[in-house]
């Protein structure tokens, strides 16, 4: 069962997946972790802008850091993300047909 607390924390993370920029970042980093730069590089955003989303998203559990150096990497913390996004990815990105969804049974 979901309690209270935790539909408000689960609710919190689809709000912050919802900003395109966000879900941005964290799918730049389903392949591989990767650095603020590269990050703000690969998705023409500024570097300031970058890390103000990085810490939302590791506030959430949805990115974690690690520190090689002087540079901090980004990467999934889990396989429960990871997998639900790319799951995510693949039913947007998938040919749909709208016919599909009338069901059996209904007039078009």
């Amino acid at each position: 069962m979901l309690t209270a607390d935790h539909a408000t924390e689960l609710g919190e993370m689809f709000r912050l997946l919802g900003d395109p920029n966000r879900l941005r970042i964290v799918a730049s980093c389903l392949s591989q972790p990767m650095s603020v730069g590269d990050i703000a590089d690969t998705l023409d955003l500024s570097p300031s802008l970058t890390s103000h989303h990085l810490r939302l998203l590791r506030s959430a559990r949805l990115l974690k850091g690690t520190r090689h150096g002087k540079q901090v990497f980004y990467d999934l913390p889990d396989c429960h993300v990871r997998q639900m996004l790319t799951n995510m990815i693949e039913h947007v990105t998938e040919p749909h047909d709208v016919d599909e969804a009338i069901t059996e049974g209904e007039d078009p």
